[in-house]
């Protein structure tokens, strides 16, 4: 009798498995078959910058004045940022602004006379920069773009001696990332360090072993960053830091909020990225948005191979009252610091995701083409 039902049981997992595998096939077929190809421009309108001032509620398409090709090839990893001044998007040969409280879409346009794909903001205005660490900025209220930290390089190879590909071919170190604190601090990620400059870029020193694009935020003089273990806590100007939040896998990107930060990071156990917020400065954290995270039915499916990806969390900011968290299948709200989210309804447009960005009480989305 033992065995017989051993045997039902065998036979009756993979039933399941398979009815699951085809309500999801069901279920995304028909999710195509309802989707609105907007993607020819057939009205010749772009759809590729969306901006909302009401939490998400209602979106404006304020593409107009794009290059028309970014519908298709979407932005490069670190060409787009917002912040108090509004949304910076770098495309063909210039830096495209649009103000945050414009009512009308419009943007102005620098040309950009070199190949900085990268943007940044500074503390005394815009950073450009290319992966072989060549900087250019635009001081705030000027209109020229003058070279900055020209001495980088030449300081970064004799500290460090790695000899990998970027020095067998450039003799030179990998820039990935850039970051200046409200003091003017300036922080340079590597391929495997981290570079410090206090007074600059004059002189650089190497403050951390770092691990490629380390991603940095700043609040009351707490310094926080991505690491390939989870997140990293400085506390003196980034001299020295210590591991402060981990799950076994690396920090995806770390955020300033009111009263502390918010983070992402890596669980290597469920292979999902889990959501945490701390408001002590990044002392203690609390995971929060357990709603968000991919069903068993997901991940069970990803794991028998039936499903390509998840729906994992992304990104997460603030405004206003509001946290925004972006997930690979859309965008949620918090107004209670995480412990409730709500789905907001986005353009219906062509996409494999939206980036976020947000700048005071505006939020910005961009449809990822998966360029």
């Amino acid at each position: 009798m033992k065995n017989q039902k051993v045997k039902k049981l065998f036979v009756f997992v993979p039933a399941i498995l398979l009815v699951l595998f085809l309500l999801n096939s069901f279920a995304l077929k028909e999710k195509d078959a309802g989707k609105k190809t907007t993607e020819g421009t057939k009205s010749g309108l772009l759809n590729i910058i969306f901006r909302s001032t009401d939490g998400g509620e209602t979106w404006q398409n304020i593409s107009e004045g794009l290059p028309e090709n970014l519908q298709r090839e979407g932005v490069w990893i670190n060409g787009l940022f917002a912040n108090d001044r509004g949304l910076y998007l770098r495309a063909g040969n210039g830096v495209y602004h649009s103000e945050p409280n414009s009512t009308t879409p419009f943007w102005t346009k620098d040309i950009l006379r070199g190949e900085q794909r990268n943007i940044a903001p500074g503390k005394n205005g815009i950073l450009a920069y290319n992966f072989r660490g060549q900087f250019l900025q635009k001081i705030n209220g000027t209109s020229d773009w003058k070279p900055m930290y020209t001495n980088f390089q030449e300081q970064a190879v004799r500290i460090d001696k790695t000899i990998d590909w970027m020095y067998n071919n450039y003799k030179e170190r990998e820039v990935r990332s850039v970051f200046e604190t409200a003091g003017g601090t300036v922080f340079i990620s590597s391929n495997n360090m981290l570079f410090r400059s206090t007074n600059s870029g004059k002189t650089w020193e190497q403050v951390h072993v770092g691990d490629g694009s380390m991603k940095l935020a700043e609040s009351n003089g707490v310094i926080l960053a991505t690491n390939k273990d989870g997140i990293l806590r400085s506390t003196d100007n980034g001299q020295n830091w210590d591991q402060v939040l981990s799950e076994g896998g690396a920090g995806i990107t770390v955020e300033r909020i009111d009263g502390g930060f918010a983070a992402i990071i890596n669980n290597t156990i469920t292979n999902t990225n889990s959501l945490h917020i701390s408001l002590d400065s990044g002392k203690t954290w609390n995971a929060i948005g357990e709603e968000l995270q991919p069903s068993w039915n997901s991940l069970l499916m990803k794991k028998i191979g039936l499903l390509q990806s998840s729906s994992n969390i992304l990104s997460i900011k603030q405004m206003g009252k509001y946290l925004i968290c972006g997930r690979s299948d859309g965008i949620f709200r918090s107004s209670d610091m995480g412990k409730t989210w709500k789905q907001l309804v986005l353009p219906s447009v062509e996409n494999r995701g939206f980036n976020l960005s947000v700048s005071g009480n505006v939020i910005y989305i961009m449809p990822n083409k998966g360029c």
